[in-house]
């Protein structure tokens, strides 16, 4: 599936307003010398707690306090892009974590059909019980508890039911839904996490809102599965927290 010329500008909307560029910053549309492929946007934040960069469909942004954003003049955008390369430039400021995440987007996908009746809740406690039976490293990359709309699969009855998958979504800058789907390990390589995500996926689309799905670059499986369900590449985002 492709994504469609005018859903890219929301996407491109978003993230402007995210790292505090005006609204046309980004925009395909704008006369802005700034805005064409190569040139590179850049913000100045004293208070700033990470150094955050970001490729989008051509478009590329620095957002940092001076020091880094002088030490990064020299540095292409492929550069920027390595998480490494942000570390050693902020490693007397005490730059650590964050990483790479690949950034992709849909405004249509293909519904998915589970192969029986399904219940889904839409309840806080049920992602939050969910969130206990996955690993930590899960919990911490896909942040499910702070997602505004959850949408959990739940397996068996009242009172024993239990939930066995859940898709999310926050809306970000009122116009994307940023996404995240999280499945124990125990009901992992069974299509929940495909049936979870769709169902939320749809939910937000209902909702008039363009999709975002932020993975790290790593996790394959999230990769996989955001594709399989129709989302194409976008970008990339890198980032480190400072001191």
């Amino acid at each position: 599936m492709e994504l469609d010329a005018g859903s890219a500008e929301i996407v491109l909307l978003a993230w402007a307003r995210h790292l505090g560029f005006d609204d046309e910053a980004f925009s395909f549309a704008s006369g802005s010398p700034a805005a064409r492929p190569g040139e590179r946007l850049v913000r100045e934040d004293e208070d700033a707690e990470s150094i955050t960069f970001v490729r989008l469909f051509g478009r590329s942004a620095l957002v940092a306090p001076t020091w880094a954003l002088a030490a990064a003049v020299e540095l292409s955008d492929d550069e920027l892009s390595e998480h490494s390369a942000l570390l050693r430039l902020s490693r007397e400021h005490g730059g650590h974590g964050l990483g790479t995440s690949a950034l992709l987007f849909a405004d249509d996908l293909p519904l998915f059909q589970p192969g029986g009746e399904v219940t889904v809740s839409h309840g806080h406690p049920e992602a939050i019980e969910l969130e206990g039976r996955c690993p930590p490293d899960d919990v911490n990359e896909v942040h499910l508890s702070r997602m505004d709309h959850h949408f959990t699969v739940m397996d068996g009855n009242e009172p024993d039911r239990e939930p066995v998958a859940c898709g999310a979504y926050a809306e970000w800058q009122g116009i994307l839904a940023d996404m995240g789907v999280l499945v124990p390990p125990e009901f992992r390589r069974q299509g929940l996490g495909t049936l979870a995500a769709s169902i939320a996926a749809h939910e937000a689309l209902a909702s008039g809102l363009t999709l975002q799905w932020r993975t790290a670059l790593d996790n394959r499986g999230s990769l996989a599965l955001a594709r399989k369900l129709g989302f194409v590449d976008g970008g990339i985002q890198t980032s480190v927290l400072l001191r």
